[in-house]
């Protein structure tokens, strides 16, 4: 075999491994594209429900107008930040933001047994719930995805010619300020 042939058998091998790399590599960003998209529908549905919530609140907590104003600036932040890009920063902490204040939108209802009995109040606090369990799993398979796809363009020798074709790394979905409430171990006192 002359060594022409083996140069053109190398390049093609070569080649070929590169679109298969490449294909990869585009699967995996479709995947991570995806499971935003996930997100944001979930997203989307609590943003939707906050107001009625927040209206409902306001009937029987009328002087608690912080805690409700903050749940309506987070939503706010919430909304603005959408338009950032997929799983940006600036996303993230607006979402962990409104989690964060929701949070202490249903502590009240601790302080209010009129509220906790509410049966819209009910029904509105049941669905936030859902939707919250529904993006904590869409949540778990973003980040999947992203260490994946991350993995994938840090890899060698992938790692040589990911960043020229366009290929960056994606932030992970954590759970920012919140994490540290999670991680506190709950204190239990008589």
């Amino acid at each position: 075999m002359s060594p022409l042939w083996i140069v053109l058998i190398v390049v093609a091998l070569l080649a070929v491994w590169v679109v298969f790399s490449y294909n990869r590599l585009v699967s995996r960003r479709n995947e991570v594209d995806n499971a935003w998209a996930q997100i944001d529908v979930q997203l989307k549905r609590r943003l939707d429900l906050i107001p009625n919530l927040v209206e409902t609140v306001k009937g029987y907590a009328a002087h608690e107008r912080g805690t409700l104003e903050a749940v309506v600036q987070a939503r706010n932040a919430a909304i603005s930040a959408r338009g950032q890009g997929t799983g940006s920063e600036q996303q993230i902490a607006a979402e962990n933001q409104l989690s964060g204040a929701l949070r202490q939108l249903f502590a009240l209802s601790e302080a209010y047994p009129d509220l906790k009995a509410n049966q819209n109040f009910q029904q509105l606090q049941g669905e936030i719930s859902d939707i919250e369990n529904k993006i904590a799993a869409a949540r778990r398979f973003f980040n999947n995805a992203v260490q994946e796809y991350n993995t994938g363009i840090q890899q060698f020798p992938a790692a040589l010619f990911a960043g020229p074709l366009g290929f960056h790394e994606k932030t992970f979905f954590e759970a920012g300020e919140e994490r540290q409430v999670l991680e506190k171990a709950p204190q239990v006192k008589f």
